[in-house]
């Protein structure tokens, strides 16, 4: 089930989103202000961020910009401020969408569905370690050749949701260096960001799980004192 973050301080307004986003099987949590927004994503990160930008304390603004100093969840600006200038400075800010308020529930909805689609279709559906297949849409490891016990095609591993999440930080960028900051405010939040022994257990686990070597990985790299990265 997608979690939808939404944003706002009109208690209504949240009312009536959370009931029309609970009939379509989202789950929803919501915020009355920036300062709750930010702790939300950290606490639990959402699968779209939808936000007002007139907000008080912390500006909407300033929200977005925060969230993108760390993570690439999708934000959907809802505002009531129609101006090109304002769409603009949001978009430029790190938002993905803009709609105006009065709004269509319908259209909203659609814009929801789309995000969804374009962040689902950052990391590739599927990616292999050895003899194992990943996917990472359905969450499932399964084993492409029959083994004595079984045969190919069957579970083959089972990864916890946190692994999961590592598992697709590092699969968005093939090959490439991603930091251990990086990694932990994305999986954790930023209030992680220096638990890199946190990070090195579930690494391990994952060795342990996917790598043909766990002791000599040829998928889970390690680079020292950096980060990880996934080698196809």
């Amino acid at each position: 089930m997608n979690r939808i973050l939404v944003v706002d301080d009109e208690s209504q307004l949240l009312r009536a989103l959370r009931i029309n986003l609970r009939a379509r099987a989202y789950e929803v949590e919501t915020a009355l202000d920036g300062a709750a927004a930010l702790a939300a994503v950290a606490r639990r990160p959402p699968d779209v961020v939808v936000l007002d930008l007139g907000l008080p304390g912390i500006s909407g603004i300033e929200v977005i910009t925060g969230l993108r100093g760390w993570t690439r969840v999708p934000i959907i600006v809802l505002s009531g401020r129609a101006e090109a200038a304002d769409k603009v400075e949001a978009l430029d800010a790190g938002a993905d969408d803009y709609v105006t308020k009065p709004f269509n529930m319908d259209e909203l909805l659609a814009r929801i569905r789309a995000a969804l689609r374009h962040h689902t279709a950052d990391a590739p559906a599927r990616i292999t370690f050895g003899d194992h297949t990943v996917d990472l849409s359905a969450h499932l490891v399964t084993r492409r050749t029959p083994t004595p016990a079984g045969t190919s095609g069957e579970p083959a591993a089972h990864l916890t949701p946190t692994e999961w999440k590592i598992l697709t930080v590092l699969a968005r960028h093939p090959g490439a260096l991603v930091e251990s900051q990086r990694l932990l405010t994305e999986v954790w939040g930023p209030r992680y960001r220096t638990e890199t022994d946190h990070l090195r257990f579930h690494i391990a686990q994952l060795r342990r799980k996917l790598e043909p070597d766990p002791a000599h990985p040829r998928h889970l790299l390690t680079e020292v004192g950096l980060g990880y990265r996934y080698q196809p």
